[in-house]
């Protein structure tokens, strides 16, 4: 028997879309992912369990651990026997890589359970793809992180899908779900076909920046180059007030704030933990909309998708 742990994921985080992303814990220790467990069976069986199971499509052809177990069983060429139970912990249409953390927990334990047959960079691009299957086009942006954990940055060059980069070791990340949902591909339909060539010159400067930061140590100029005129100016409209929000946020003390991937979440960094535990308590008591919505403080998850004990 294998049990697998995938974490959440920020995609974006404003500069560097589908180009950047990290995978984050809760400093309290909670587990904000995906767990997966496979043991072998007669038949193929799917069990559904865990807080937001009750969000999972009737068909069974239609969850995405199928999916994976589908596109494995394709690669082997033959039927895996065996029977898997998804811990649903993360909200469908959060903007954390909901889908993500199911699909690498998935690949990686079965992966596992038939003794690896597919490489690191193999499985990073069958993640890709079955993600592809659920937004409507693959990308990594959150199943990289959530696989290798860290900060990543999309590469697909050279047979490299993604490699990580350093981050700044003082910064605390938020996270609040409303506890609402948005759909991906709802959120990327609403962006622009095309974007006028000032914009893209200006979004390579920005992401440029922001690597080169990251690489000098130079904080400041991170967090002045995370500025996302991409999505950001488009998704507003999916998220009522959310400037007001993020100017209450900056004014209570954070240093950046965003749209976690596709939203409805939205993050915000500081490096001051009384201003985090502010931050947390205005996002409780301000931007949750019913009992599933959740903030929380978090750092990087440096792990990735990893067993855990049963």
């Amino acid at each position: 028997m294998i049990k697998i742990y995938a974490p959440a994921s920020i995609g974006n985080i404003n500069v560097g879309f589908d180009t950047l992303g990290v995978a984050i814990k809760p400093v309290d220790g909670k587990l904000l992912g995906d767990c997966v467990t496979i043991k072998s069976n007669e038949n193929f069986k799917l069990i559904n369990k865990g807080n937001f199971c009750f969000q999972l499509p009737k068909k069974i052809e239609e969850n995405i651990v199928w999916k994976c177990w589908n596109h494995f069983c394709r690669i082997l060429n033959r039927k895996i026997l065996i029977s898997i139970t998804l811990e649903k912990n993360m909200p469908i249409g959060s903007g954390l890589g909901s889908s993500a953390c199911s699909i690498a927990a998935t690949l990686v334990a079965i992966n596992k359970f038939c003794n690896e047959p597919l490489n690191e960079q193999e499985l990073l691009k069958l993640m890709g793809e079955v993600e592809g299957e659920i937004s409507g086009a693959p990308h990594y942006d959150n199943v990289a992180p959530c696989y290798y954990g860290g900060l990543q940055l999309i590469i697909k060059e050279n047979n490299c899908v993604s490699q990580p980069i350093p981050f700044f070791k003082d910064w605390i990340w938020l996270v609040a779900w409303p506890g609402i949902k948005i759909s991906t591909s709802e959120a990327r339909s609403i962006l622009p076909k095309k974007y006028k060539i000032e914009t893209c010159i200006k979004h390579s400067r920005l992401l440029a920046s922001f690597i080169h930061a990251s690489h000098t140590n130079q904080s400041k100029l991170a967090l002045k180059s995370m500025r996302d005129i991409i999505a950001e100016p488009y998704r507003i409209q999916l998220l009522p007030n959310f400037i007001q929000i993020k100017q209450n946020l900056l004014n209570l003390g954070a240093i950046n704030c965003g749209i976690s991937g596709s939203g409805p979440t939205i993050f915000t960094i500081c490096n001051d933990k009384k201003i985090a535990n502010k931050i947390y308590t205005w996002l409780s008591e301000n931007y949750l909309k019913n009992k599933n919505g959740f903030v929380h403080i978090c750092k990087l998850d440096l792990n990735g998708t990893r067993e855990i004990g049963l």
